[in-house]
């Protein structure tokens, strides 16, 4: 039987088996059982992280009824995969569109939400880009749409794209934990965390997400489904200048971006009563949305 990274064997770990071959570590977090299911959410967790912090975003989206869902992407947290490296983005979409299968084949005729973070905004807005039509609404934090600051001269970008092809394993710079959240706890917590990848990100991982990026901006002007985007303005890891053009472009009528002044990228992770006030606005946000007519089926499992 296969194991994780970890060396746990994948039949004691809830998973599924990608397209790839390779096992995906799941999560889910049930809303007690005298609540009714109402809607479903996936949690995309960002780069070089991985979907264990996200209970304190589940956990009250389960209190409203929402069963929530996630998964380490390939290469992350318990999932396969080679560490921080993809040979293709879109592995990140497929993976994603394939949960979402498992997940509404479970729960039937229910709303699905995506909320995604960092890396995973990106994840989302292609993944809800491949299905228009699907999605109830998508909720993003500090998401990537466009490149580092680094990456903007013509001279980077090609030595990017010769290191990415002759070295794809190069690792780069790596995350800043001083620059994930204000709050000196979550910033150890994140650094000593032995799920979170601590190297540089590597080479061919940053050319594929850069290339994503060039993509949702590409195609901005075709989104029309529902969404809600918090950005922290003092935000280092990721340009809220990106937010605030997919707001721009986007042909959504349901459509915010939320900032937060002086917050840093981790919004969910800062100082406890900042992070409650942005826990708050995504919950409400989302539960706003869910038809008054979503009910449980008769056959829903509450624990998987």
């Amino acid at each position: 039987m296969a194991t994780s990274p970890q060396g746990v064997p994948y039949e004691q770990l809830a998973h599924y088996v990608n397209a790839d071959g390779q096992c995906i570590f799941t999560r889910c977090w049930a809303p007690p059982t005298d609540i009714e299911i109402r809607a479903l959410c996936l949690v995309l967790h960002g780069a070089a992280e991985h979907s264990g912090p996200y209970d304190r975003l589940a956990i009250p989206l389960t209190g409203c009824g929402v069963m929530v869902y996630a998964h380490d992407h390939v290469g992350h947290g318990q999932s396969q995969g080679d560490q921080m490296d993809i040979t293709d983005f879109n592995i990140y979409i497929r993976d994603t569109l394939q949960h979402v299968d498992v997940i509404t084949s479970k729960h039937p005729n229910l709303p699905i939400f995506l909320f995604g973070h960092s890396l995973g905004g990106a994840i989302a807005i292609l993944t809800a880009m491949e299905r228009p039509e699907q999605f109830t609404g998508v909720v993003m934090t500090g998401p990537a749409i466009t490149v580092h600051k680094k990456l903007t001269s013509s001279l980077t970008m090609n030595l990017l794209r010769f290191t990415s092809y002759w070295f794809p394993k190069h690792e780069l710079d790596k995350i800043n934990p001083e620059h994930v959240s204000r709050d000196p706890k979550e910033v150890e917590l994140y650094r000593t965390d032995p799920l979170v990848w601590h190297g540089g990100l590597k080479a061919r991982f940053v050319a594929k997400a850069t290339a994503a990026f060039q993509q949702i901006q590409n195609n901005m002007s075709s989104i029309e489904w529902p969404f809600l985007i918090l950005h922290g303005d003092a935000d280092n890891l990721c340009d809220i200048n990106g937010s605030k053009m997919l707001v721009e472009r986007a042909k959504s009528t349901d459509k915010h971006l939320q900032v937060y002044p002086g917050h840093y990228h981790a919004l969910i992770c800062e100082p406890p009563k900042d992070a409650a006030v942005v826990i708050r606005d995504i919950t409400s946000w989302i539960v706003r949305r869910i038809p008054e007519n979503a009910t449980k089926p008769d056959d829903v499992h509450y624990r998987d």
